[in-house]
């Protein structure tokens, strides 16, 4: 039986850096290859001018996210791992999205703190994004007008990594999957031809055949009343390719 078909929201992820943090061990800050659920929860908390302390709406909110992604285009070296330096002090205040600056709770460090962070450069991400229930608020049509004019500014995983072109694409996809959905999104000239690296739910597209290469429990969920890992989802990695009404 065919599934009913829902209306996609579409976001384009571009910028010279992108992160899309992974579990940070001590000083080191990996990026995973794709967005997590809890990384695009925030981002768009932030696009509607939510603070960190409503919790219960970010929970809503990601308990609604229903999404798959796929690589438009990836930097030639590979990952960036960048090495930072700071030397910080109890009454060192540092920038904020809300344009005023924000203090610090930890101590002070006299010696340099070193940390190293993982970046995609010169990358380039596609979503295409559901809520369910569709009829709760914040609706799709909510999240579309605050990502074209965000409350705050929007950064990509990091602060330093600030898009550069708007999040959302003028694009109106109908389809019943995530999976269907991201091939009706156009791919740029030179990949239309290619197979192109995708995450999709499980459920929400293929689950076997060649375009699955494996199926995992990813640990991408946060619980936003405490801020730790809050859990895994079955996801599918494989690869995705445009239809040809797509192409035209």
């Amino acid at each position: 039986m065919r599934m009913p078909d829902h209306r996609w929201l579409v976001l384009r992820l571009e910028a010279p850096l992108l992160a899309f943090g992974g579990v940070t061990i001590d000083q080191m800050g990996v990026t995973r290859d794709f967005p997590a659920a809890s990384m695009l929860t925030g981002l768009l908390a932030n696009a509607l001018g939510w603070e960190r302390t409503e919790w219960k709406k970010h929970q809503a909110l990601q308990d609604r996210l229903v999404f798959a992604s796929r690589w438009e285009r990836s930097g030639e070296q590979g990952v960036l791992t960048d090495t930072q330096n700071a030397r910080l002090a109890a009454s060192d205040k540092g920038w904020t999205t809300w344009g005023k600056p924000e203090g610090r709770d930890g101590a002070s460090y006299g010696a340099p703190h070193r940390r190293l962070r993982d970046y995609h450069p010169d990358a380039c991400v596609i979503i295409t994004l559901r809520l369910d229930p569709e009829d709760d608020e914040p609706s799709l049509g909510d999240l579309a007008a605050a990502l074209d004019r965000p409350a705050r500014p929007i950064f990509i995983g990091r602060k330093p990594c600030l898009p550069s072109a708007p999040l959302r694409q003028r694009v109106d996809i109908i389809a019943p999957t995530a999976y269907e959905a991201l091939q009706k999104v156009p791919a740029d000239e030179e990949r239309q031809r290619e197979g192109m690296r995708a995450l999709w739910p499980f459920g929400e597209g293929p689950d076997d055949g060649p375009e699955v290469h494996r199926v995992i429990d990813l640990p991408d969920l946060r619980n936003w009343r405490t801020g730790l890992h809050g859990g895994t989802r079955k996801i599918i990695e494989g690869i995705i390719e445009p239809w040809q009404e797509a192409l035209a």
